[in-house]
């Protein structure tokens, strides 16, 4: 017999691992999360799986954009107490299912060795169609197959073990952020400045909107998210589906 999985996520872990498509995509989602899990102490290490060189809203080269971004997702990461930022460096816009993509997904699991996973989910949001860009959903189900069951099996990518020395690992929780089944919200009110500053360092996706345009769209957002979990008025909250992955 099997025992039924836990029915809340662990009230606190050493390690959580960040995987999502573009600079910018987790501090849009969860960067108040980050912060509560920073300020308990869990160690919180980013993967960016693009260089977002396909984003802006100017005539910046392409070929400095990617750089830039990097530089951008770095100096957000500072704001919510994350100093280990790690890029994959697939194209922007056009990411695909792949063994690649999975076996690198896996090798950062496998360094990093997290009881926590947050990504994205593979799910279409057709009430915010916005969430479900192709490259979110390929990394939310790359990152689910890397988790499960490639990370944790000794025999998947036998080269990440011959030549890297990187163990199985299996991963307890994972996290899907902008997904239609969220069942888990976080209140984020005490740390949403450091949200937005995260946000503010995206300065190619968000320096073109007017003066406080984009804390007024994300607090309306993040208010709307406290009350439909039923957080006292005032409240602003990041929501997740929390799959138990052990």
């Amino acid at each position: 017999m099997t025992s039924p999985p836990p029915s809340r996520p662990a009230e606190h872990v050493e390690r959580a691992l960040c995987v999502l498509a573009h600079p910018d995509d987790v501090d849009f989602g969860s960067a108040g999360t980050v912060a509560t899990w920073t300020a308990a102490g869990t160690e919180v290490v980013y993967c960016i799986v693009t260089d977002g060189d396909a984003g802006g809203f100017d005539e910046t080269p392409r070929d400095r954009m990617g750089p830039l971004r990097r530089e951008e997702q770095r100096a957000a990461a500072k704001e919510v107490g994350v100093e280990d930022v790690r890029f994959l460096g697939y194209p922007d816009g056009r990411l695909e299912l792949t063994l690649d993509l999975r076996r690198d997904i896996t090798r950062v699991i496998r360094q990093v060795r997290p009881q926590r996973v947050l990504t994205s989910s593979p799910e279409r949001f057709w009430e915010r169609i916005g969430a479900s860009h192709p490259d979110h959903m390929t990394v939310g189900e790359s990152t689910l197959r890397a988790v499960y069951p490639d990370a944790r099996n000794p025999f998947a990518f036998p080269e990440l073990l011959a030549d890297d020395g990187l163990d199985a690992w299996t991963v307890p929780e994972v996290w899907l952020g902008a997904s239609p089944r969220a069942d888990h919200a976080v209140d984020v009110t005490e740390v949403a400045d450091r949200k937005f500053a995260a946000l503010r360092s995206h300065v190619t996706q968000v320096s073109h909107q007017p003066e406080g345009q984009l804390e007024e769209f994300v607090t309306g957002w993040m208010r709307e998210t406290a009350r439909r979990f039923g957080l006292p008025e005032g409240r602003l909250a990041e929501a997740f589906h929390v799959v138990h992955t052990a």
